[in-house]
């Protein structure tokens, strides 16, 4: 693993330790990003326990920071450094740092765009252009949400815990979002490779530490569920060239059965309570997807149906006419897009694309395929369109 691996992978746990020794998202922010600057200069080799070494050199320079401000906040955060400095420097202790810090970023005195944002740069470590490039906005929007962010938790003194115990349904569901996000930001990176491993397990990591919890949410069964059967099928997402594999392509003997396993058992679990919920018909649909040796469209389109009663959203419509057009045929699939709209998102020309192929549509295909490949942000996503799209004419 390199530095920039390690920053992937360690950046979260490193600023959630922080913020816990600190009380201050700013300041914590800060430390980490000096503490992977002088990494840069002074790594010749990875030390045995980057996080570590990344959290101890941050909170050095913290207290550097904080010995030349003058006010007494900064007195104060410097002695709560002191009061801290003989703690063990594992990063990610039991009592979970990243739990603590991402029921923070979820508080309800946020507004909902801002959550997600600070989630995903705290968290997971993105940066401002990455998050922008994943929900299609302009960067300056995205900066400013997670200064407004940041400035509110200050100014109100949101606390940084895990909400008591009778707070914790109406703190949930940003929660659940935002660990959702966070998975398929991993899962489908908006650039760069297509898959990043580190948000994944972080996200699938958390979602446990949630069901812990919680384990009598079926909502949080249905998450942890959800992430579980879509990270058993990664293996095989991409052939052996890096290049992308449909879900009908990929080798099935390539897949995750101890994770399939658990979590067709969370879905059984979930199914027992007779409480579904988006999260919970996600899972079963991709239960269906991991049972067998092929998919049972039948029992999918069945899914989709009842998840489009329970979120009627467009990316729901769009995936529910994949389904449509496993089961009925392409042409009731493509009247099933009309006047669904997802500007930016490249996966609806995609789809209409095929489908288009499939009606033997090439010229119109052909131009879907142009404004799906032009959209796409992943390299990996984007090769993919780019051959589909060699084999029509135009």
């Amino acid at each position: 693993m390199d530095l920039d691996g390690v920053y992937r992978a360690e950046y979260g746990r490193c600023v959630a330790t922080l913020v816990r020794l600190l009380g201050d998202i700013n300041l914590a922010e800060e430390a980490v990003q000096d503490a992977f600057a002088v990494a840069l200069e002074k790594w010749e080799t990875l030390p045995p326990n980057p996080g570590a070494w990344i959290v101890t050199t941050a909170r050095h320079r913290a207290v550097d920071r904080l010995r030349r401000e003058s006010t007494r906040e900064a007195r104060h955060a410097q002695a709560m450094l002191l009061h801290h400095q003989a703690e063990p420097e594992e990063v990610g202790p039991v009592q979970d740092d990243q739990l603590r810090l991402i029921f923070t970023c979820c508080h309800p005195a946020l507004a909902p765009d801002a959550r997600t944002a600070l989630t995903l740069r705290l968290l997971g470590g993105l940066e401002v252009p990455e998050i922008a490039r994943a929900y299609l906005v302009p960067e300056a929007t995205v900066a400013q949400r997670i200064v407004r962010a940041k400035k509110k938790i200050r100014d109100t003194a949101i606390p940084y815990r895990v909400p008591a115990a009778e707070e914790l349904p109406d703190r949930l569901p940003p929660v659940l979002t935002v660990l959702y996000l966070m998975f398929n930001e991993g899962y489908a990176a908006t650039s760069g490779p297509l898959i990043r491993t580190d948000l994944c397990a972080e996200a699938v990591r958390l979602a446990r530490e949630l069901a812990a919890l919680m384990p009598d949410e079926p909502e949080v069964l249905g998450l942890l569920a959800l992430l579980l059967l879509t990270e058993a099928r990664r293996p095989a997402r991409l052939g052996p060239d890096g290049e992308l594999v449909r879900l009908g392509d990929q080798d099935r003997s390539l897949w995750n059965r101890a994770l399939i396993a658990e979590g067709h058992e969370l879905v059984r679990r979930c199914l027992r309570r007779n409480r579904p919920g988006p999260y919970q018909i996600q899972a079963a649909i991709n239960a269906v997807h991991t049972d067998g040796a092929a998919t049972d469209w039948s029992q999918v389109l069945a899914l989709y149906d009842q998840l489009q009663v329970l979120a009627p959203t467009p990316v729901v419509a769009l995936n529910r006419a994949v389904a449509v057009a496993e089961v009925h045929g392409p042409a009731l699939a493509l009247a099933a897009l009309e006047g669904v709209e997802l500007p930016g998102y490249h996966l609806l020309p995609a789809t209409r694309a095929d489908l288009l192929v499939r009606l033997g549509r090439e010229a119109e295909a052909a131009a879907a395929y142009d404004e799906a490949i032009a959209l796409a942000g992943n390299e990996t996503e984007r090769a993919f369109l780019e051959f589909r799209r060699s084999g029509l004419g135009g």
